[in-house]
């Protein structure tokens, strides 16, 4: 199966580019738990994809579904849809980007969430829509004794060096002159690394792409690649979870699930030359200077973003639908992400998201109303 996958993200994202498709996604669902199958069995709006988007989405769900038990209309304005019923029911899988797109195209589930967006020419040819819903950050996550959260600095050329065997110890002269202050243990450095075809992996190599020649010639950037070193995690709870029982360990995840398991992050330095916290402040500033209104169908990477605020690995979740999809699934999903992008704002902010600036909220309203032509 590894192969077959590896197959169908090379290319970036060319992912959705192979006939194989159909029976790789039917595979993945053929192995999915007992649980998942439930999930995808049961009424109302079903999506799957990225772990890294899961925090918000579970949080956006469950706010959503009070709202509507309290009976609160809140219609898809400018959508050019009907109103749904305002008890519809959103149930979503974390199984990763590849995976929820695999879903999607075979109409296992109503919408995929990715951290990658698709070239245009993809969505055309199989007859997709793509829109953003959050941004949020990518941390790597260690487990060092006495080691706090945003007390480790590194550079991107030094992560990267790190992913690839390089640097293998944690009193390596080159991590100790960038922290003069930390007793760092003389110690070998377990690298973890996700086994599954990821949006976060996308964008976390996409960055060390950028930043490290030998990272781009050795590895380069995709939803899986061939990792030099390191044990495998998948999704960005199992990556979690992995660092946490791994002494001297380091992995990546989405900047949420490192606050709510409480791992300790490194600062980066950005592309200004400054070493940045991770936080809802630098992931907008990274984010400040994105041309949305150039980028077709939002085909935007934010990392290694200019400024001297900017966070330098950061990312956006996108949204995938099918533009012909029946019109009650359509209606219905577009109404969560309206309620979403309107209401869902402080949620995204208290779980570590940037939530999206009105005039791209606007910008998305109209995509929908342009872009989503939906059946009966």
């Amino acid at each position: 199966m590894k192969p077959l996958v590896r197959r169908l993200s090379s290319g970036l994202r060319g992912v959705l580019g192979l006939v194989v498709l159909v029976s790789a996604a039917a595979a993945l669902t053929a192995t999915a738990p007992a649980s998942a199958q439930d999930v995808m069995g049961t009424a109302g709006v079903r999506g799957a994809g990225s772990t890294f988007a899961y925090p918000i989405i579970a949080r956006w769900s469950a706010a959503y579904r009070n709202e509507r038990a309290r009976g609160s209309a809140f219609p898809t304005a400018n959508s050019g849809l009907e109103d749904p019923p305002a008890s519809s029911a959103l149930q979503y899988e974390p199984v990763g980007s590849l995976a929820g797109m695999l879903r999607l195209k075979v109409g296992a589930v109503d919408f995929a969430a990715s951290d990658v967006p698709l070239k245009s020419a993809e969505l055309t040819r199989f007859g997709l829509a793509q829109f953003p819903i959050v941004v949020g950050g990518i941390v790597a996550v260690v487990n060092i004794e006495g080691v706090g959260p945003g007390q480790l600095k590194l550079t991107g050329p030094l992560l990267a060096d790190i992913f690839l065997g390089k640097v293998r110890v944690w009193a390596d002269p080159a991590i100790q002159a960038l922290n003069p202050t930390l007793k760092l243990p003389d110690a070998a450095i377990a690298v973890v690394q996700r086994a599954d075809g990821s949006g976060t992996t996308f964008n976390f190599t996409d960055y060390l792409t950028k930043v490290s020649p030998a990272w781009k010639e050795r590895v380069g950037s995709d939803l899986l690649v061939p990792w030099p070193t390191g044990a495998s995690a998948r999704g960005n709870t199992g990556m979690a979870q992995a660092v946490r029982q791994t002494r001297n360990s380091i992995g990546y995840v989405e900047f949420a699930t490192a606050l709510q398991t409480r791992l300790s992050y490194a600062q980066l330095q950005n592309q200004a030359g400054r070493f940045v916290q991770p936080s809802p402040a630098s992931f907008q500033a990274a984010s400040a200077g994105a041309d949305w209104a150039k980028a077709s169908d939002f085909d935007l990477m934010l990392t290694d973003a200019p400024g001297p605020d900017a966070y330098p690995i950061v990312a956006t979740v996108f949204v995938l639908m099918q533009k012909s999809a029946s019109r009650v699934k359509t209606a219905a999903a577009l109404d969560y992400f309206g309620w979403s992008l309107d209401k869902g704002a402080p949620i995204a902010a208290s779980l570590g998201y940037v939530p999206l600036p009105e005039p791209l909220v606007k910008q998305v309203r109209s995509y929908w109303a342009t872009t989503l032509q939906p059946g009966q």
